[in-house]
C-alpha cells in the first residue's frame, strides 16, 4: 500500500487550497457582462435596432447588455395599423410589467404614442395596441436560444424566457425604449 508521509501532505495542502480558491474566484460564473441587481443597478434606457435584431440595455449611456431579438412577422417599416404584424418605431416607455404573461414575462410599452395615433387617424385606420417586450409562450419554446432567427411575433419584441427574466429585474417601469429602423 502506497501511503504518503504526513509531512508531504502538509506541503501540498496549501498549494491545493490556493489552486482551488483561484479557480473558484476567477473561473466562477460572474463575469463583467453578467447582470445581477446587486452588481448592476437598474438600467435607464433601452435601444432596439430592428435592422440588427438587437436590444441593448443602457445605464448612463454605458452598454450593460445586448440581446438578439425576434420582431413582428412583417418587420420592415414602422407599425401603421392594428394587425399589420409590424414592430413600431419611435420613442416609447415601459408603462407596466406583466409577471404572469402567456409569454412568460412581459414589459408593456405605451404604444401607440401621439405620432402613431395621428398617423393612423390620417390614414383612417386603428393604430393597434398591446406592444410588449416579452419571452416565449409554450408553443414557441422549441426555437430555444435561436428564436431571434424567426420573426414570429404580432409586432412585439421577443427574447428567450431566461433573457426576459434578466431584463425583468433590471428594467423599471417608465424606462424609455427607443425603437430604431
Amino acid at each position: 500500500m502506497n501511503v504518503r508521509p504526513l509531512h508531504a501532505l502538509k506541503r501540498t495542502a496549501p498549494a491545493l487550497l490556493a489552486a482551488w480558491v483561484f479557480l473558484f474566484v476567477f473561473s466562477g460564473p460572474a463575469t463583467p457582462t453578467e447582470l445581477s441587481p446587486a452588481n448592476d443597478a437598474v438600467v435607464d434606457r433601452i435601444v432596439i435596432e430592428k435592422s440588427k435584431r438587437t436590444m441593448t440595455l443602457l445605464k448612463q449611456d454605458r452598454e450593460v447588455r445586448t440581446y438578439k431579438v425576434a420582431l413582428g412577422r412583417n418587420p420592415i417599416g414602422p407599425k401603421i395599423q392594428k394587425g399589420d404584424q409590424k414592430t413600431p418605431e419611435g420613442l416609447y416607455y415601459v408603462d407596466y410589467k406583466v409577471q404572469n404573461s402567456v409569454y412568460h414575462r412581459a414589459l408593456h410599452l405605451n404604444y401607440p404614442n401621439q405620432d402613431d395615433i395621428e398617423r393612423a387617424r390620417s390614414l383612417g385606420v386603428a393604430p393597434g395596441n398591446s406592444i410588449m417586450i416579452h419571452g416565449m409562450k409554450e408553443d414557441k419554446l422549441w426555437m430555444g436560444d435561436v428564436q431571434y432567427l424567426f420573426d414570429w411575433t404580432n409586432g412585439c419584441i421577443a427574447l428567450t424566457n431566461r433573457e426576459i427574466e434578466e431584463v425583468w429585474v433590471l428594467v423599471p417601469s417608465w424606462t424609455p425604449v427607443e425603437i430604431r429602423p
